[in-house]
């Protein structure tokens, strides 16, 4: 899997470089995904909410992903939860509550809408290690 580039936190968190020489253990295992897509992970976003909970956002790039393209990767966003969001939150955020996975076709800056590219977002919260989809 190809490196993030950074993981920000709420306010003005300090950047954290991932993908570096030692990989963390959480990015470094291979995933097969039901659908055989191979996403590139290219940022890690730790949030705070007003209500204090704690939610991780994996963000995914899927060249060539259209808004046809759902049906076959949605199985994906539980096994990126798996096997990402848990491990992750368990070294980096273990007191965190949810998950949202996206995958797109391009990377796009965080919170700016890009409607000429394809995403898809799903939410999991994050409860005695496993990951329960949340219906937005």
């Amino acid at each position: 899997m190809a490196a993030a580039t950074t993981a920000r936190g709420q306010e003005g968190a300090p950047a954290v470089p991932l993908g570096s020489s030692a990989e963390p253990v959480w990015q470094a295992a291979e995933i097969a995904l039901p659908s055989g897509a191979a996403p590139t992970l290219y940022q890690v976003i730790q949030e705070v909410q007003p209500d204090g909970a704690q939610w991780l956002r994996l963000r995914y790039v899927l060249p060539d992903l259209t808004r046809a393209d759902y049906p076959q990767i949605e199985a994906d966003f539980a096994v990126l939860c798996q096997a990402h969001a848990l491990a992750y939150a368990a070294e980096n955020a273990p007191d965190t509550h949810s998950a949202v996975i996206s995958i797109g076709a391009a990377e796009t800056e965080f919170g700016v809408a890009t409607p000429d590219v394809a995403q898809f977002f799903e939410a999991f919260r994050l409860e005695n290690a496993t990951c329960i989809w949340e219906a937005f």
